[in-house]
């Protein structure tokens, strides 16, 4: 059986996003392969080594009992990112004289690169994929890694490929001077999961536990709560919407202290609902219970809350920064495309009022776009479709095919 070491910052089942959650997708539908990987353990009451689905999962770093999202920028927690780009290397150079390891995948570049670059170093024999599935501006990604420039150059240079989940962040790898073939795969979700359909009392019952009533219309996120994702926006928005536009709040982060304070300052703190984080399982119906979802990221990979929102049958508002315009089409500003949502520039409370009120205006439209919609994510944006590209990938790494003939980027979406 054939052994694949990957680096990941997180993994199940605590701080997870969306990138670990594409790991064990995919990693689940592929049994046939032995998957290891080295990580971060942040919480003492983890083991240091674990079974997590098709995953041996080896952590490393310091630790605290239980820590909240809050607790990892605080000392000695925020020490774990730098610390973890060479000695997750060390770690896998142990586990390698061990396991030999057929192929090493790093989960994006700005931290899981590095350890997998110097790991190439010490092994160039063996194949090396580097997934991006960065959310930060990479502007943002370059100022950070600076002190560490020739390692996080040859975390691209080295790759035998390049995986995105975006075309945004494919032209991103060629600028930092990658030059063999890129594979576009992107995200995906549970379609049955997020489709799924519940009762009238179900979802009453859902209503009453969020506090909504007749007659409210709630907008609803699934975010980390950071600047990026432009959480604060729509508060900012709620001053020019009707008193029952109400905005529901699923997730947490270091911002959230800041956006409760920005609420109150603008007076709409009784219609801003923090409901924390939630688990995967309650969001189907956590969504359907709602009207329309938002995120007004001031950048993004991909995104995989508009996807689920889209599958659940909302409408949906987001800017077009990043990898959302590869699923996100405006009516006005895609007129080329079937319209699969409603377009907002980011910063800007006034627009994303705007949408809301069209939303709201035209139910008839709103069943047409959120047709096409679901409809785009149940052919293109499942895990089932999506995980056979990635499959045939590692095929490919494994079989030690030249992958690097390919000189123009396999997008195949």
């Amino acid at each position: 059986m054939k052994r694949i070491l990957i680096f990941s910052l997180a993994y199940f089942p605590k701080h997870v996003g969306g990138a670990e959650v594409a790991i064990k997708e995919k990693t689940d539908r592929m049994p046939d392969i032995e998957f290891h990987m080295v990580t971060l353990r942040y919480d003492s009451t983890l083991t240091k080594v674990e079974k997590v689905g098709n995953v041996l999962v080896h952590r490393i770093g310091f630790t605290r009992a239980n820590p909240s999202m809050g607790d990892l920028k605080k000392f000695p927690l925020h020490l774990n990112k730098y610390w973890f780009q060479f000695a997750a290397a060390f770690k896998a150079f142990s586990l390698h004289r061990k396991y030999k390891y057929d192929a090493t995948w790093a989960m994006m570049s700005h931290s899981c690169g590095v350890p997998a670059a110097i790991f190439k170093l010490a092994h160039p024999e063996v194949p090396y994929v580097l997934e991006l599935q960065e959310g930060d501006p990479p502007e943002y990604i370059e100022r950070l890694m600076r002190p560490l420039w020739p390692l996080f150059s040859r975390a691209f240079t080295t790759a035998d490929v390049v995986s995105v989940i975006s075309t945004f962040l494919g032209n991103w790898a060629r600028r930092r001077g990658f030059t063999g073939g890129i594979e576009l795969i992107p995200n995906a979700v549970n379609i049955a999961h997020f489709s799924q359909q519940y009762s009238h009392e179900e979802l009453e019952s859902e209503r009453k536990k969020i506090g909504k009533k007749e007659g409210d219309v709630f907008v609803v996120t699934t975010s980390r709560l950071v600047h990026k994702n432009g959480v604060d926006d729509m508060i900012r928005a709620l001053p020019f919407l009707p008193e029952n536009i109400h905005f529901l709040i699923y997730g947490t982060g270091p911002d959230e202290a800041i956006i409760k304070r920005l609420a109150d300052g603008l007076g709409v703190a009784e219609r801003t609902h923090f409901a924390g984080q939630i688990g995967h399982a309650e969001m189907p119906l956590a969504l359907k219970a709602c009207d329309i979802f938002i995120r007004a990221s001031r950048s993004e990979g991909m995104g995989n809350s508009f996807i689920e929102a889209m599958v659940a049958g909302l409408p949906v508002i987001a800017t077009q920064e990043g990898g959302i315009a590869d699923f996100l089409f405006d009516a006005k500003r895609n007129p080329d495309k079937e319209t699969t949502g409603w377009a907002v520039d980011k910063d800007s409370p006034e627009q994303i009022a705007e949408a809301v009120q069209d939303i709201i205006a035209h139910p008839e439209q709103v069943a047409r776009v959120t047709a096409a919609a679901k409809k785009m994510a149940e052919e293109k944006y499942d895990w089932d479709l999506i995980t056979p590209h990635m499959r045939s990938l590692f095929d490919r790494l494994l079989d030690k095919s030249d992958l690097s003939k390919t000189q123009e980027s396999r997008m195949w979406l």
